[in-house]
């Protein structure tokens, strides 16, 4: 039994010594010391702090119907929206996206520079392009990371907003993962906050456009391992996304793929459930049988680019009987507006 006291002891004293060794802090980049009026210019925008957004424009000749401002995902960039940019733009809806901090082109690539300064600059972008185009309907667009930014952005947008588009947004909080998933992401970050991940080890798909993701891998300007601190700081962001009580928005478009394999579908169901229900007129909600978590760039994106710009152009279906497959999609029975876009034919 004495091996057995002498293995415990060690093993505390391990333990003890990696919690005492945990005292890194997650590294947050600091933002412009700058004080200036924000600018929108054409090929970049200038926040409040003096910090520099690149930025690209999708627009055709033509009146505005629509403007959509568009927010990326985790180590992605502004390039993401080109295909969502050439469609919408052919229904003459302009498309603005923008380079976060710390992707893209934006300066401290690569590091994480705060959940509140990236939910600040998503405001100061409405306001902007509030301005410039003072007679066409506002919307966000927000994927993945950027939907949890957009909804973390709602005490500073501008007021005339008329609707989100939520795709695949990451609303996986602290409160939805297991208790050993929040103790690992914390100790990561406290532990060896630069530590970068690739996530290849977790055979996990973000899509089934091959020829995409291999287009991605190719890019420098995409990210390709994350540093644990930045990790940590998107689990601050989503835990932001989720405390809002109120989304206080005309209208919103949540968009999601059945065979997601980044954001599970328990934390999507529990954003629907908590947020979505009232009132619920103003919510429309698509599953994708057959969709993966790059939903717009997705071998099916045609059929999602489509219900986007229908739902844009309020050109919305009424309610119709749910799919077998969709219908008890989340554990507790929450009414879905479909546009039908399980119907391989579209």
């Amino acid at each position: 039994m004495q091996w057995r006291r002498n293995i415990l002891t060690g093993t505390l004293l391990t333990a003890v010594a990696l919690i005492g060794c945990a005292c890194a802090k997650p590294y947050v980049y600091p933002g412009g010391s700058e004080k200036t009026p924000p600018s929108l210019h054409d090929d970049y925008a200038i926040m409040d702090d003096g910090y520099r957004l690149p930025l690209s424009r999708w627009q055709e000749k033509g009146a505005c119907v629509r403007v959509v401002l568009a927010a990326h995902g985790l180590n992605d960039y502004r390039n993401a929206f080109k295909t969502t940019g050439d469609y919408l733009a052919g229904l003459g809806i302009y498309l603005i996206a923008y380079d976060q901090r710390g992707f893209g082109d934006s300066e401290g690539f690569g590091f994480w520079h705060g959940s509140e300064r990236m939910a600040k600059d998503l405001g100061v972008m409405t306001r902007l392009i509030r301005a410039q185009y003072p007679d066409c309907p506002l919307y966000a667009l927000g994927e993945s990371m950027g939907g949890a930014v957009a909804l973390s952005a709602l005490p500073y947008l501008d007021p005339e907003v008329q609707g989100f588009i939520l795709v695949a947004p990451a609303v996986w909080s602290r409160s939805t993962m297991p208790a050993y998933q929040r103790a690992a992401l914390w100790f990561a970050a406290h532990t060896f906050p630069d530590r970068k991940f690739t996530g290849e080890s977790l055979d996990i798909m973000a899509s089934d456009n091959i020829e995409m993701l291999r287009a991605l891998g190719r890019d420098p300007k995409v990210i390709k391992a994350t540093r644990a601190d930045v990790l940590y700081g998107l689990g601050n962001l989503m835990d932001g996304a989720m405390e809002n009580p109120d989304i206080g928005i005309p209208r919103v478009l949540l968009l999601y793929g059945e065979r997601d394999e980044i954001i599970p579908k328990g934390p999507t169901c529990t954003f629907m459930e908590e947020f979505a229900g009232e009132p619920k007129q103003r919510w429309t909600v698509i599953l994708y049988p057959n969709g993966y978590h790059m939903l717009t760039r997705d071998l099916q994106a045609g059929i999602v680019l489509r219900d986007i710009g229908d739902w844009l152009l309020e050109n919305e279906p009424g309610d119709t009987a749910l799919p077998p497959d969709t219908a008890d999609f989340c554990p507790k029975h929450w009414t879905i507006t479909h546009t039908g876009a399980a119907d391989p034919d579209r």
